[in-house]
């Protein structure tokens, strides 16, 4: 489904990611998993169009999308949940959810239903946030921002669903519910990509995962074989 071949990409002068490669197949579960600032972040920016790359290729169903923006990247099929889950603070939970429609439902004119239909779909997958419609974004919990910026992205229908560490300041009882979610709405057809600081929830959850280092991908291998890794269990387990 997606084939990142010869990335380099950075910030001005200064490059991040040197000649990273991997691939994601349709309707997996994967991870980029490494320490703070090794480039994951950069990578899923990358992906979702935030960062324009220096050179290389990003292959999506087969169509190069590195040179497209990161609205025409949505309308492909790409949705990113960014760290720090950045939902809109003033505004409603509804209207949080309503923006995350807007490129791919909202130009559609009549209304077809599938805004709708969008809608109620996200809440059945976060019952908190139906209850929480009329709330600011600004005055949820941070597990429930998290809900709110995974259900944002959701609503664009995305057939490929990028998350920069989820996990991020939540409650380990918050973060094992998150990756619950991640992983039904994985059985239920979406491919998922999680770039993860916790390499222990990742590998638990992903069926694949890349572990990256100084902006280089260096193991690519089944979640099992990273798990039962030395260099992983040491360097990202702890163990």
């Amino acid at each position: 489904m997606l084939e990142v071949v010869g990335l380099q990409a950075g910030y001005g002068a200064a490059d991040v990611l040197h000649d990273v490669s991997f691939g994601v197949a349709r309707n997996a579960f994967a991870t980029l998993i490494g320490a703070n600032g090794a480039g994951k972040s950069t990578t899923l920016k990358a992906l979702a169009g935030l960062l324009r790359p220096v050179r290389g290729r990003i292959v999506f169903e087969g169509a190069d999308i590195a040179a497209l923006s990161a609205a025409q990247i949505v309308a492909r099929g790409i949705a990113l949940v960014p760290e720090g889950r950045r939902v809109f603070g003033p505004l409603t939970v509804h209207e949080n959810l309503e923006l995350g429609a807007f490129t791919r439902l909202f130009p559609r004119a009549p209304r077809d239903g599938r805004f709708e239909a969008r809608l109620d779909y996200v809440l059945e997958t976060f019952p908190r946030l139906r209850e929480r419609l009329t709330q600011q974004a600004a005055t949820l919990s941070g597990g429930e921002q998290q809900m709110l910026a995974i259900g944002r992205a959701l609503m664009s229908e995305p057939r490929l669903l990028l998350l920069d560490e989820p996990s991020m300041g939540l409650a380990p009882l918050v973060v094992q519910q998150v990756f619950s979610v991640l992983r039904r709405l994985q059985a239920g057809g979406l491919t998922v990509l999680v770039s993860e600081q916790n390499a222990s929830i990742a590998l638990a959850h992903a069926d694949r995962g890349q572990v990256i280092e100084s902006g280089r991908i260096v193991m690519d291998d089944s979640a099992e074989a990273l798990r039962g890794s030395d260099r992983v269990r040491k360097a990202y387990l702890g163990l």
